[in-house]
């Protein structure tokens, strides 16, 4: 399918990409280079062409979902990467979706979340966490959120039930124990985030605000750890983009129970400084570039 590109969003994967530490060249299996050199995979826009043998969508619709290259006017993507968009979320709103929001809906799901489970997520105002959030709070867990203090009334605007400034508290040693802990933008110990679970508890890292040192030691001692008695520590792996989770996203953006929180917008010609804001570190929810007049929903 050939997509007509509205809005397309910045993904920390594509930062590392990007900035090419070697651990992560390792990882992606690029050496001197990364091995995907066409950046971009968030899509939001319109059906401009479809291939023979494409059957649910036709020239006009509008979708969301991933496409390779994204950060481009017009994109081939595959039907099976795309879903409708939502009439109730706009381009810049929908293309800030899939890879982020699947990252938390599996991390999630890997974690073994449940209605009545307390799940705690570290690192909840960006893409990631504020996603985590939503979805947790969708599968009816008891939340809570951690972040900065700037960013606490947003986690709670997200559904969060608790908020911990880290400044203010370290949840790994305040006794309180968690069913479930997603580590978006962890940097804590392993040892520290074993002990903040319950005794069937389960840490899933899905990123690190340390990851050269935090993924080595959850790769490593996570499985031998997880030997020991009923917790279970790991790193979630990379996402794997598929349409059944596009689609359960679809749904809980048009029910209202998941909306994609859009820090910044820049416009195509500022693509790179898009990338440079999102490395900064400070970025909450999601960083978009628009392509065309994106905001007409």
């Amino acid at each position: 399918m050939l997509v007509q590109v509205r809005a397309a969003s910045v993904n920390k994967a594509e930062w590392y990409e990007l900035t090419s530490p070697p651990l992560l060249r390792l990882i992606s299996g690029g050496i001197r280079k990364p091995k995907r050199e066409l950046l971009g995979a968030d899509i939001a826009g319109r059906v401009e062409a479809v291939g023979a043998k494409v059957s649910r969508f036709k020239a006009g619709d509008e979708v969301f979902g991933c496409g390779r290259g994204g950060f481009a006017e017009y994109v081939c993507a595959r039907e099976d990467l795309l879903v409708p968009k939502p009439a109730n979320v706009s381009f810049e709103e929908a293309a800030a979706v899939p890879v982020a929001a699947i990252t938390a809906l599996q991390g999630l799901r890997k974690g073994g979340i449940q209605p009545g489970k307390k799940v705690l997520v570290d690192g909840a105002s960006g893409g990631v966490g504020t996603f985590a959030v939503q979805i947790a709070k969708s599968f009816g867990a008891e939340v809570t959120a951690v972040c900065s203090a700037r960013n606490l009334d947003l986690a709670r605007s997200l559904g969060a039930d608790r908020v911990i400034d880290y400044d203010q508290e370290d949840f790994t040693k305040s006794g309180q124990t968690y069913d479930l802990i997603l580590g978006v933008n962890g940097h804590h110990s392993i040892w520290g985030y074993r002990r903040s679970l319950t005794p069937a508890g389960a840490y899933m890292m899905a990123g690190s605000s340390k990851l050269v040192s935090s993924l080595p030691q959850v790769m490593l001692l996570g499985p031998l750890l997880s030997r020991k008695d009923g917790r279970r520590l790991g790193f979630m792996g990379i996402a794997k983009l598929n349409q059944d989770d596009l689609a359960a996203l679809k749904d809980l953006l048009e029910s209202g129970k998941l909306k994609p929180f859009v820090d910044k917008t820049f416009h195509f010609s500022e693509a790179a400084e898009a990338f440079r804001y999102l490395g900064e570190g400070h970025a909450r929810g999601k960083v978009v570039v628009t392509i065309g007049s994106a905001g007409q929903a």
